[in-house]
Parts: C-alpha cells; structure tokens; sequence
C-alpha cells in the first residue's frame, strides 16, 4: 500500500477506532508487531535499549537509518515511521537535507521531529517538500532535562495546548503526545484534527504507542505509564541457565543435536 494511502487510513480512525503504535528495531519485531499494528516506530530509543547508551541525544542518523531499513523491509502493512535524531532538524536546511536523506534510504514512510511551536515551521517546511511528518509534544525525550509527567499547572498546560495546536497546523498528520495530565491528552484530542498518540497520555488519545522492550519485559525500571504484558528478561536468563547447565553436565549436545 502507498504511504498516501496508508495516512489516509490512519486519519479516518480518528475519534473512531484506536491506533495501534509500538516501536521495533529488529527483523523479528518489526515481522510480528507488522500483524497488529497501524504505526510502527523506528524510535531513537534504540539508542538506550540496544546500545546503553545515557539518553536518545547521543544516537546518530546513520544508526536510525541502518535500523529503520530493516523494519521496513519486514513491515509490509504497517506505517513505518523513523524518529529524527538530536540536532538532526535545527533549521529547516538541515531538516529537509537529513530527512531526504533518511527517507531515501530507509524508503520508510514518515519521520518523527520532537517539539511544537518552536518546530511547526520547520515540519510545515518539511511537509511542502512531500516529507510526511509526525509531531511529538509534552515530555522530550532529546531536550528535556527533568523526565516528569507535563502539565501540572495551567501556565505547562496551555503551553502544551499550544504546542498542539502549532503542530496540528503545521501539516503534520499526527502526534504524539508523552507524559502528560489526562485532561490536557484530552483536550488537545477533541480539539485537533489529526490523530493523537499517547505514551502516558491517558486513554482519551486517539491511539496508544509504548517501547516494546517494555511491555515485553526486559526492562527492571519502567515508567508508571508501563503495563508489562510479559517478562522475557526473565525467560531468557532462565533459558541460559538450563543452556549452561546442559553444557556443563555433558547433556548437550545430546544424540538428537549431533550428525551421525
């Protein structure tokens, strides 16, 4: 299916039926999360759950890029749709010249920029050269420096309003809004026309996305906004143990593991 027609489709769910969004890295996760999902995210999260790495700033365009290809290759349903890296979109040459250039080569269907009114130009920019552009507002993972929930106080929640609204004009034919009050998420969702999804937004937003290293399990720390549908960090090291065990015992390989 055409990019087009894809976002088509995720605009007529709004209001309507939810979104389903969750981010993948891999062959493996993009292959499975491609049967259930409308978005899939190639986020700059990678950047802390693959590599170790302190936050999403120091992830670069050239692993975004190597990542994304993959997802793409193996989502053949599903929008797929490519974080921009910190500092890879400060004005609207080096954002035209670095998302070309990740869609070029990912041929993925979208990219994500974090940031409201500050940005709108800058996605409105993007958008006119027939780069598709989803939005990002209320926590920042690349810029903030306190990783608390948004919108505590009426002064953060117009300003989040705001944002919304600067976003939702810029062309952009979606968002995702992190880490906010419920009644802001819900605000800004009956207010816009372009879908929203929430991570930590409450349940009144358009769609949901979480990292799929959580709701799998692998991580010991979550967010509250987190529901853990499995725990395959702990499957996995049981699966070792037994591993080094069999190995240690002479009980691997056994008969049936060997060529005779």
């Amino acid at each position: 299916m055409k990019r087009e027609n894809k976002i088509t489709n995720i605009l007529k769910k709004k209001n309507k039926v939810p979104i389903i969004c969750l981010t993948a890295y891999s062959k493996i996760v993009a292959k499975i999360a491609d049967k259930y999902c409308d978005i899939i995210l190639v986020g700059d999260s990678l950047g802390m759950v693959l590599y170790g790495m302190n936050s999403t700033r120091e992830v670069k365009i050239n692993t975004m890029i190597n990542h994304a290809k993959t997802v793409k290759k193996f989502a053949k349903k599903s929008l797929v749709v490519v974080d921009m890296p910190h500092r890879t979109y400060s004005n609207k040459s080096s954002a035209l010249k670095n998302a070309k250039k990740i869609i070029k080569e990912t041929k993925c269907d979208a990219v994500k920029l974090e940031g409201g009114k500050r940005i709108s130009k800058i996605i409105k920019h993007l958008v006119s050269k027939n780069i598709s552009v989803m939005g990002h507002i209320g926590l920042l993972p690349q810029t903030t420096k306190n990783f608390k929930f948004k919108g505590k106080n009426y002064i953060e929640q117009k300003l989040i309003f705001d944002d919304a609204l600067a976003i939702s004009k810029s062309g952009a034919f979606a968002m995702v809004i992190e880490c906010v009050v419920e009644n802001i998420a819900k605000k800004i969702t009956k207010n816009i026309k372009i879908p929203t999804i929430g991570i930590g937004a409450s349940k009144y937003c358009d769609g949901q996305i979480l990292v799929t290293d959580d709701l799998l399990g692998f991580s010991d720390l979550s967010p509250k906004f987190v529901k853990k549908y499995s725990n395959l960090k702990k499957i996995i090291e049981n699966s070792i143990n037994k591993y080094a065990k069999d190995v240690k015992l002479g009980s691997f390989p056994s008969i049936k593991h060997s060529y005779r």
